[in-house]
């Protein structure tokens, strides 16, 4: 029951930042940074088939996308993983890829945030990207959904 709960509340936290939406001058970027956020929601309900079929989009519209060698080579990493434990150590590399790609990118519409949690990667931290402000922490998901804070925001 309680699972069911949470799926629920991440389901409708999910749909109600989806108003937010972000558009790059390259239509690519902009696919790619959707697609990037399915794969860290995916994360966040620890649903690996899901993250990894988010990864391929990704995989598919970097390929399309000016600059992006480091971070298809993140996303083949990511692709490779085996496990959730294994994609959310990857996805702190494949973050910061995706981050430099659209910190330099040219926004039309809409607002973007980076946002970081201190405890990821055995306290190293990682970063991700969010379309909303309320932090849903793609590292440790339900154990610790809301540790982190918004560091950046692009508009």
């Amino acid at each position: 029951m309680k699972n069911t709960l949470f799926l629920i509340a991440i389901l409708f936290l999910s749909f109600s930042g989806m108003a937010q939406t972000v558009s790059f001058e390259d239509p690519n970027l902009t696919k790619s940074y959707t697609s990037y956020l399915n794969l860290k929601d995916a994360l966040v309900l620890a649903d690996s088939k899901s993250a990894k079929q988010s990864a391929e989009e990704l995989k598919a519209s970097l390929a399309k996308t000016p600059d992006s060698k480091k971070a298809l080579a993140k996303v083949n990493q990511f692709i490779g993983a085996s496990s959730v434990k294994e994609q959310r150590t990857v996805f702190s590399a494949l973050s910061n890829e995706i981050i430099a790609l659209v910190k330099s990118a040219k926004i039309i519409s809409g607002e973007f945030y980076v946002a970081f949690c201190p405890m990821a990667n055995q306290n190293s931290g990682g970063f991700w990207l969010s379309n909303q402000k309320e932090i849903k922490n793609p590292y440790f998901g339900k154990m610790m959904l809301s540790c982190g804070s918004v560091k950046e925001t692009f508009n």
